[in-house]
């Protein structure tokens, strides 16, 4: 694995704090990655090939959701070029706001294969225990991908599965694998 040039990290924590150009990468590097076939496809999205215009909506959705103190959104940039992005989010219910989720990691295409998703993940594990005092993250992610071996190298472990929970296209059901990292 050859490291990109240095990553930058921001966090996005209100709407208002993201600009109309990063809004168009973040947006390009989502469909991007849907299209190469990520598993970052949310409800309301079609399956692959997907646009940028019918992207843009969902991201509005996630932006309008952020909130310093329940959901935040972890930025990785190298040389100014959007290089990664995720989604961290907590429930303010007592019984579970010691945990926090982890959802839609991506790593832009043109940046694969230079520690990216791991260097998000890393700091988002920091974020989550310094910033937001969790405790314990969790995520989901779809079998057949090799993810539960990449965030198992990174300290997660799977607890649990959907059997066939998710289908990519007709015949093709995947497990959702359930995966937890204490803090």
């Amino acid at each position: 694995m050859t490291a990109p040039q240095p990553l930058d990290f921001a966090q996005i924590t209100r709407p208002r704090e993201l600009s109309a150009e990063l809004r168009d990468q973040l947006v390009d590097c989502w469909v991007r990655v849907i299209n190469a076939g990520g598993a970052v496809i949310p409800r309301g999205l079609p399956m692959p090939p997907v646009r940028n215009d019918q992207a843009d909506p969902a991201l509005g959705r996630l932006v309008g959701a952020l909130d310093p103190r329940r959901a935040r959104m972890l930025i990785a940039t190298a040389g100014g070029q959007l290089a990664g992005w995720l989604i961290l989010r907590r429930d303010p219910h007592p019984l579970v706001a010691h945990c926090g989720a982890v959802n839609h990691v991506m790593t832009h295409p043109d940046f694969r294969g230079r520690g990216v998703g791991t260097a998000l993940m890393r700091r988002v594990g920091e974020l989550a225990r310094q910033e937001m005092g969790l405790e314990q993250l969790h995520i989901a992610v779809r079998a057949g991908l090799g993810l539960e071996e990449f965030y198992g190298r990174l300290g997660w472990r799977e607890i649990g599965r959907w059997p066939g929970g998710l289908r990519v296209a007709p015949g093709d059901d995947r497990d959702e694998v359930l995966m937890y990292l204490p803090l």
